[in-house]
């Protein structure tokens, strides 16, 4: 790749960066305006609907995933497990790592909030059609990806 092309594309990744950390900021206040009520923060939800889509996990499975500390994760899930709205299970691949899990209280909480999600989300204007929706979060999801691989930490450990 020349030198002006890979400047272009670094000027383009960069916009892509910032536009993403924007909307960030602006779904989790839109996210807090929906769901205030709830009374559960944007980070507890995030485990609540990551433990609604792929089942019961472990704190470290959990914060990997994130990717963030253990301790983050367990902080958000004491007040959940004190709410009801998750549970420690065995785990029967590791005695000491227990196995987070809905309780049917968190199962109709998750209900609610997605079903207001889909509600506000369905209705909203956004002047983009579906395809272009499903390839912007194609974009995305591959420069996440890009970003979690092999590849990436490389040209990091090259750059240092």
């Amino acid at each position: 790749m020349t030198g002006n092309k890979q400047a272009r594309v670094a000027e383009a990744v960069e916009s892509l960066i910032d536009e993403t950390r924007l909307l960030f900021h602006r779904m989790k206040l839109a996210a807090e305006q929906l769901h205030g009520a709830e009374e559960i923060t944007a980070g507890m939800r995030g485990v609540l609907f990551s433990l609604d889509r792929s089942g019961p996990q472990t704190v470290p499975q959990m914060a990997s995933a994130r990717p963030v500390s253990r301790q983050h994760i367990q902080m958000l899930v004491n007040p959940l497990v004190e709410r009801r709205c998750v549970e420690l299970i065995d785990n029967p691949v590791h005695k000491r790592s227990k196995l987070v899990g809905l309780t049917p209280r968190g199962r109709r909480l998750v209900g609610r909030m997605r079903k207001r999600e889909s509600k506000v989300l369905g209705a909203l204007g956004t002047g983009m059609s579906e395809k272009q929706l499903r390839s912007a979060a194609a974009v995305v999801r591959s420069l996440r990806e890009t970003l979690a691989g092999d590849e990436w930490q490389r040209l990091v450990d090259r750059a240092r």
